[in-house]
């Protein structure tokens, strides 16, 4: 079916049609907008909730049960779900609402073009009817003009009394109507025979013409929409496997849930490391009175005094009983010696690993830095290789503060594992640092063959540990002698300190531990660590040996 054919009369129809199909596309674009808009606000939602569910949290308060975890793994994959309800949004403003506004605009362009054409052929056939219709009047006017001159000319011609001059005059005149009767008659018969093949040509070629390509128009229309609708669903579907794979997400979140794990973790968090309290012993405060009874009454063993004993637990745990009441408060300590000792013991491990990453990034930044100062030596056209030295001093510098609190922490760890008592019980990681071999890195940065101890520091002795062993009168005789090849500042009690370069009498070797004992020349006695001397041994003691 043609609309030039079939509908060659209905042009204030199809004007009305083709308006109401631009009108449908564009309320379709409007629906598909309002959809966008709610996808928007919905993925907005859902990454607020994300945000109010999930807030920022400094690294100690990361939860590491599992209940937390995949409760914040189930708000990353509605984030990730959140994220796609946006493409959805995104898609639809671009590939179907966009387009389909676009398109709208070229319609109203070519709807107007083609029935501006139909109104310009509508005029044109109008203006030719007007022009054969003029004619057609004056046609019949001129005849109605010549029709009353015969009358008159026939009426002067019967007239006995007419003179010649006015039937000569009448005669003249019907001629001239005549004449002007037919000159009509002529264009009336050319106008008319004009309009007739315009008006074939307007009906025939011209509307038919015109109507088809309206009839196209709203056609490709038809066809947009339907493609708009696949569009519209092709967005969606797009993103379901995304979205499936969001969901899987979260059930497998749902099943990382362990209630065992979860609890081991309360242990490992609140554990304090405490032994329970004993029993509570009897003080028998009657031992002094006189007995008159039977020497056979049951009483209890005597101690000293009526005191109790005192390598009795008592001692150890009458100041323990806040395990099973309320906790004091305690001023929180940079040796944490405020915390229960399990606890203490985490959190310096936890700082010493801290340490040492911070130590292993200065490392690498004085690695880099001495290449590029090598660099510069070898090529002095691509920088000046004293401009690198304050920044090498200034990492050394840094090194060194980490290594001191590397040390520092290390040895508090040592206290709180309770690797203390007799100078054989000490801690074995000591062992580690008692020789120094080729290529070890030295306390101002160097290489290290040996990476699993690049960034221990020499174990610190308990001071408990040196208290009897400074007691007797008579000094030591020395085994040999030993030179620093680095300083040591001796913090900790029982410690020697000693200059890089210092001379010292050995008196005691290394039983094991990482710790030599020495004198200075002043006679003031004390350990320093073994991998920090150079030790020459006298040839008549046993095992003389040489460390480096």
């Amino acid at each position: 079916m043609s609309w030039g054919t079939d509908l060659w009369d209905q042009f204030e129809n199809l004007d009305k049609h083709t308006q109401w199909g631009i009108d449908f596309l564009e309320r379709y674009a409007k629906f598909v907008k309002e959809r966008l808009e709610i996808e928007q606000a919905y993925a907005k939602q859902l990454r607020s909730l994300v945000k109010k569910y999930c807030p920022k949290r400094s690294k100690d308060d990361e939860p590491r049960f599992t209940s937390c975890l995949s409760f914040y793994s189930i708000l990353n994959e509605l984030n990730d779900y959140a994220g796609q309800r946006e493409v959805v949004a995104e898609e639809m403003g671009h590939k179907v609402y966009g387009e389909l506004m676009r398109y709208s605009q070229d319609l109203k362009a070519e709807r107007k073009h083609h029935l501006q054409e139909g109104r310009k052929a509508q005029q044109y056939l109008d203006q030719c009817w007007k022009h054969m219709d003029n004619s057609k009047k004056k046609f019949e006017r001129e005849c109605k003009e010549a029709e009353k001159s015969q009358m008159m000319y026939e009426r002067l011609d019967n007239d006995i009394n007419a003179t010649k001059s006015e039937v000569e005059k009448a005669k003249s005149q019907l001629y001239l109507r005549q004449h002007m009767a037919e000159e009509s008659k002529n264009e009336y018969a050319a106008q008319l025979q004009n309009f007739n093949a315009e008006q074939w040509k307007h009906f025939n070629v011209a509307i038919p013409q015109i109507f088809k390509n309206l009839q196209d128009m709203d056609e490709r229309r038809t066809v947009k929409l339907g493609e708009t609708y696949r569009s519209f669903a092709e967005v969606e579907r797009r993103v379901i496997p995304i979205i499936s794979k969001c969901l899987e997400g979260m059930v497998t979140a749902a099943k990382n849930v362990d209630e065992r794990r979860d609890s081991g973790i309360v242990v490992e968090s609140f554990k304090s490391g405490f032994e329970p309290p004993v029993d509570f012993p009897f003080e028998d405060f009657s031992q002094n009175i006189q007995r008159t009874g039977s020497d056979g009454t049951i009483g209890t063993p005597k101690t000293e005094g009526g005191k109790p004993d005192p390598k009795h637990p008592i001692s150890r745990t009458k100041n323990k009983l806040w395990l099973f009441g309320k906790k004091p408060k305690a001023p929180t300590l940079e040796d944490l010696s405020h915390l229960p000792p399990e606890q203490r013991r985490k959190k310096l491990q936890q700082r010493i690993d801290e340490l040492n990453k911070e130590l292993q990034k200065e490392m690498d930044q004085r690695d880099a830095l001495n290449k590029m100062k090598d660099v510069y030596e070898k090529n002095p056209q691509m920088g000046d290789p004293g401009s690198l030295q304050p920044k090498i001093s200034e990492t050394i510098c840094n090194m060194e503060k980490l290594r001191s609190e590397i040390h520092k922490n290390e040895s508090w760890l040592a206290e709180v594992e309770g690797k203390h008592g007799s100078r054989g019980e000490r801690r074995p990681s000591a062992d580690v640092n008692h020789h120094a071999p080729h290529g070890r890195e030295s306390p101002e940065g160097s290489y290290t063959d040996d990476h699993s101890q690049e960034h221990r520091s020499p174990p610190q002795p308990d001071p408990h540990d040196f208290d009897d062993e400074f007691d007797d009168d008579d000094p030591l005789p020395a085994i040999g002698h030993c030179k620093a090849l680095y300083s040591f500042d001796g913090s900790n009690e029982g410690t020697l300190v000693m200059n890089e370069n210092e001379v010292l009498y050995v008196i005691e070797e290394d039983k094991g531990d990482g710790w030599t004992r020495v004198r200075k020349h002043s006679g003031v006695e004390g350990y320093v660590p073994t991998s920090y001397v150079e030790i020459t041994l006298e040839k008549n003691s046993k095992g003389a040996v040489t460390y480096i």
